[in-house]
C-alpha cells in the first residue's frame, strides 16, 4: 500500500494549541466543591452516629479505622477532599498546612489499634478543617493566621522532641555506663 490509499495520512490533522484567555488563566478546571457536599462528607466522616444516652458523636472514620493498616489511610484520603476544596478556594498556605496537619494527626494516631479508634471519636479533623475553611471564607483576620502559624510551630516542636528523645535516651544510657 502506498500513502495515496489512506485518505488523510498525507495531510496530518494539525490543531492549533488552545489559547487560554486571561480570565481563565491559573484557575482550576475542576468545578469547586460546594458547601453542602463538604458538610455532608464531614458529617459522614466525623459525626453521623450518636451513642444513645450521650452527646458523643462519631462518623465512619473510627469504624473504617478498625480495618488494620488500610482503614485510616482510606479515611485520610477522603479527608483530603476538604483540603482540596480549601485549596480551590484560595485559602492561605498556613491554613492549608494546618488542615494537612489535622488530617496527619488523625491518620497517624488513629492507626494505633483500639486506642487510635477511640482517638478518632474525639479528634474530628474534618470538622476542624471545615470550620477553618468557613472561617477564612468569612474573611478571617490576620490574628487567625498567626494562631494557625503558632499551632504549626507547636506541632513542629512536638515532632522535634519525639525525634530527638530516643537519641537523648541512648546518649544518657551510654554516658552512665
Amino acid at each position: 500500500m502506498h500513502i495515496g490509499q489512506w485518505p488523510n495520512l498525507h495531510r496530518m490533522d494539525m490543531r492549533e494549541p488552545e489559547i487560554i484567555p486571561p480570565s481563565r488563566a491559573g484557575k482550576s478546571r475542576v468545578d469547586p466543591i460546594d458547601d453542602v457536599s463538604l458538610e455532608a462528607l464531614t458529617r459522614l466522616l466525623d459525626d453521623v452516629f450518636c451513642i444513645p444516652g450521650t452527646s458523643i458523636r462519631f462518623g465512619i472514620d473510627p469504624i473504617i479505622g478498625l480495618i488494620p493498616g488500610i482503614g485510616d489511610l482510606i479515611t485520610g484520603l477522603a479527608s483530603f477532599v476538604i483540603i482540596f476544596a480549601g485549596w480551590q478556594r484560595g485559602l492561605p498556605r498556613v491554613t492549608i498546612t494546618r488542615m494537612v496537619a489535622n488530617v496527619a494527626i488523625d491518620t497517624l494516631l488513629g492507626s494505633v489499634p483500639v486506642v487510635g479508634d477511640i482517638f478518632d471519636v474525639a479528634w474530628k479533623s474534618n470538622r476542624m478543617n471545615l470550620k477553618l475553611m468557613q472561617r477564612e471564607s468569612a474573611g478571617a483576620s490576620k490574628k487567625h493566621t498567626v494562631v494557625d502559624a503558632l499551632f504549626l510551630l507547636a506541632i513542629g516542636m512536638v515532632v522535634l522532641v519525639l525525634v530527638a528523645a530516643p537519641f537523648a535516651v541512648i546518649w544518657l544510657i551510654l554516658r552512665w555506663r
